[in-house]
């Protein structure tokens, strides 16, 4: 069994970053355990020429230190992609170039362990350490054990448990891709877009395609199939509860709400308040790039110049009912124009459900449960300092906290940020330095009287 000063459970983004920032820190003793074999960040959503919705300087690590060598641009520089990137002269990078540079950070690290299910998190009174239980997905153990020059031993057993205790855990699981109550069960070969790339060719093989979905992952799936629409001869639907196709809004003001002034501002208002605003900024995070629905426009205008093309995009519409017929293999979709009040149905071969993510307490939190702070609606009560346990400072929380801090929660900008939080709380001194105040404009009202 291993000792640690903290166990990091998950590996996307944040808990990556998290280790890329750790890993220089002498004092500090972390291992970052994740069940699946290697990164991967959105697999099915790796489509081409398909950038991030943030600029490159949000890294993994930058707007923590600028000098670390897990940044965007040394990988760049490493991988000789520097001045091609630079003569680019965008500060977006692409989808899948966002990956690759995640992996190889990941490739430098020690303190990763690949192939580690959690499944069980007790903790022991006596010493007061977390005992964090896993197994390999594949019945494999891989143990790592660190000297000065990182040297490795590797043993593989048979579906052997591991053990790993510390004062502190950091939870980075993610969000599970959510699907909505009238499609769970449904059957067929619906797909959810984490999963669109694989289930591709077989959609286009289908005579109707539907997309039910309303942010940033519908509209590129969208895209992606009308580009083909009249070579490959299926009908394609979009179908959006939203009353249109909301861009994601990235004007510099706005952008102000990911800073530490608006965290605090946040955090600080009533628990129903923060709910009512958690559901009214969904755009600001969860809308379209400007470019990507201008995009798509006018691809439908140069695809219609010949005469109408079997497309369809249904604004204002909720999906309601869903029924799967396997013997036609069709799915009936029973929806609502929830302005006018009006019921129809929509039948299609092929559904795609880009419905995002949501998250989910993992179960293996179970037997720690009352450990844990939980607000009035059942979610983690998340502390300033991004702690969710009842001493403030044992178990942290890597996004999944949009109720608690906002937009700045699932926003890559803020991973650094919140990391440089967690690393002060769990090594007792700020390490990195937390900024504090960035914004021109004040979220809440001055004190007494303004001048």
């Amino acid at each position: 069994m291993s000792t640690h000063d903290f166990v990091a459970i998950g590996l996307g983004p944040f808990n990556l970053g998290l280790a890329c920032l750790t890993e220089p820190i002498a004092e500090l003793d972390g291992v970052f355990l994740e069940a699946r074999p290697g990164f991967a960040w959105h697999p099915g959503m790796m489509l081409d020429s398909v950038t991030l919705q943030t600029p490159f300087i949000a890294d993994l690590v930058t707007l923590a230190d600028p000098t670390s060598p897990y940044s965007f641009l040394n990988y760049l520089k490493e991988t000789g992609r520097l001045y091609p990137f630079y003569i680019r002269e965008s500060f977006y990078q692409l989808r899948a170039e966002y990956d690759a540079y995640c992996r190889w950070a990941a490739g430098r690290l020690g303190n990763v362990r690949f192939g580690h299910r959690v499944t069980s998190v007790t903790y022991d009174e006596t010493d007061g350490h977390y005992v964090v239980r896993a197994v390999t997905e594949n019945g494999e153990e891989t143990e790592h054990r660190e000297t000065e020059h990182r040297e490795t031993e590797h043993r593989e057993t048979e579906h052997r448990e591991t053990e790993h205790r510390a004062r502190h855990l950091v939870l980075g699981t993610g969000t599970p891709p959510h699907v909505p109550e009238a499609c769970r069960g449904l059957g067929g070969d619906l797909v959810h877009n984490s999963g669109y790339l694989d289930a591709k060719a077989a959609l286009q093989a289908k005579e109707s395609i539907t997309v039910v979905g309303s942010g940033q992952s519908a509209a590129e799936i969208y895209r992606d199939l009308l580009a083909d629409v009249d070579t490959r001869g299926y009908r394609l639907n979009w179908v959006t509860r939203s009353p249109r196709f909301f861009p994601l809004e990235y004007t510099k003001l706005t952008l102000e709400m990911t800073s530490p002034e608006y965290v605090d501002y946040f955090h600080a208002l009533p628990e129903d308040t923060r709910y009512r605003l958690e559901a009214e900024q969904k755009c600001l995070y969860k809308g379209i790039d400007a470019t990507l629905i201008n995009d798509i426009f006018d691809l439908l205008y140069a695809k219609t110049v010949g005469g109408p093309i079997p497309t369809r995009l249904l604004t204002c519409t909720e999906l309601r009912e869903a029924a799967y017929d396997a013997g036609r293999g069709e799915y009936t979709l029973g929806l609502r124009h929830v302005e006018q009040e009006r019921d129809y149905t929509l039948v299609t071969q092929g559904l795609v459900l880009a419905t995002g993510y949501r998250y989910e307490p993992p179960a293996f939190l179970e037997p720690v449960r009352d450990r844990i702070r939980w607000d009035r609606h059942g979610r983690f009560d998340v502390a300033r300092n991004y702690s969710i346990d009842v001493t403030g400072r044992g178990i942290f929380l890597q996004n999944g906290a949009a109720h608690a801090h906002s937009v700045t929660s699932p926003d890559l900008g803020m991973g650094p940020y919140r990391n440089s939080w967690i690393i002060s709380q769990i090594l007792g001194r700020e390490y990195y330095p937390i900024e504090k105040a960035v914004a021109f404009q004040e979220f809440g009202a001055p004190e007494g009287v303004v001048a």
